[in-house]
């Protein structure tokens, strides 16, 4: 009988099932985003989930954790630094399986598993990379302003008019 006994063994040892979901997981927070088949997808999500909780309660004991299970410093780094403002409004859920179709060799079910961003957390980078994008435009058209009164000066000390930028 199964009781009690959670997980999915998906015909491998523990020590590979370990090490094969500490490596998706890894993968997951680097690229926010894998392909995988729908199987190891609904069992990775556990593991990620999992990651996340820590990384909002952000502790130091939280951090060795992550720590023991994530295979890259800088992955977990970057997860304790965002994931409390990414995941604020959500309790739970922070991962999202859609079903992509079957892989071609074998016909397995695959699916892609992205970390989800609350609405709030999106309009917000949406608004800096708009005031980024306007930030940067009139700096460079103040440049060319700068540029042109500098071109134009000499044109009006001789008497002739300043050519009409554009044509």
């Amino acid at each position: 009988m199964k009781h009690r006994k959670s997980g999915v063994k998906l015909n491998r040892t523990s020590s590979h099932r370990n090490a094969m979901f500490r490596n998706m997981v890894t993968s997951l927070f680097k690229h926010d985003r894998i392909t995988t088949t729908d199987k190891k997808a609904k069992e990775l999500r556990r593991v990620a989930d999992r990651m996340i909780t820590l990384a909002k309660r952000g502790d130091l004991h939280a951090k060795r954790q992550a720590l023991s299970f994530i295979r890259e410093k800088d992955v977990v780094y970057r997860l304790f630094d965002e994931a409390p403002t990414r995941f604020e409004d959500i309790n739970g859920g922070y991962t999202r399986i859609v079903k992509i179709g079957r892989r071609a060799g074998d016909a397995a079910p695959i699916s892609v598993i992205e970390l989800v961003a609350s609405e709030k957390r999106l309009q917000k980078d949406k608004k800096k990379k708009s005031k980024e994008k306007s930030g940067e435009k009139p700096a460079s058209k103040a440049k060319t302003a700068a540029q042109s009164e500098t071109k134009s000066a000499p044109a009006a000390d001789t008497g002739q008019t300043p050519p009409i930028s554009g044509e």
